[in-house]
């Protein structure tokens, strides 16, 4: 990944917790537990802004660990997780408090980490369990869009929309 790439990415990365901030901003309680509807129909398998909260700091959580693995370890092992089964078996029914406030400092310090890596250590590789060599460029590839591509997501949910 060249220079130019990474700097526009990590500011991507930066911004992912105010992407989503901002997509719950004045969020009712109906709107934050709204079923999504595809074609008029209810889609129970479609989350609610208040899933996709907890799902976010679940991700994030992840990709704390994934990011410290990678630059820590030779051959780091990045392990996959089932996003279905954990939203069943975390209650992603709770309060998001909690969670907004772990994908804000998580990504923070992931963000303060990432500054400081040298060249050398942006070429950090390991596997993934689901999806076989995994770099440091494809990490910042997809956790500088994930929040960005959920925030989308929480404002089709608010309006019951797939």
């Amino acid at each position: 990944m060249d220079l130019a790439t990474r700097t526009e990415l990590l500011a991507r990365y930066r911004a992912g917790n105010d992407a989503v901030v901002d997509a719950l901003a004045d969020i009712t309680a109906a709107e934050l537990d709204r079923q999504p509807a595809a074609n008029g129909v209810e889609d129970p398998t479609a989350w609610t802004a208040r899933q996709i909260v907890h799902h976010l700091a679940d991700s994030e959580s992840n990709s704390y660990i994934r990011l410290r693995k990678l630059i820590a370890e030779d051959a780091a092992e990045i392990q996959g997780y089932d996003e279905p089964v954990w939203a069943q078996r975390l209650y992603y029914g709770r309060p998001t408090n909690g969670s907004l406030a772990v994908l804000r400092a998580v990504r923070e310090s992931s963000y303060e980490l990432l500054e400081s890596l040298t060249d050398e250590q942006w070429l950090c590789e390991g596997t993934h369990s689901h999806r076989g060599p995994y770099t440091m460029a494809m990490w910042l590839e997809d956790y500088a869009e994930h929040p960005h591509e959920h925030a989308d997501q929480i404002r089709r949910a608010r309006l019951g929309q797939v």
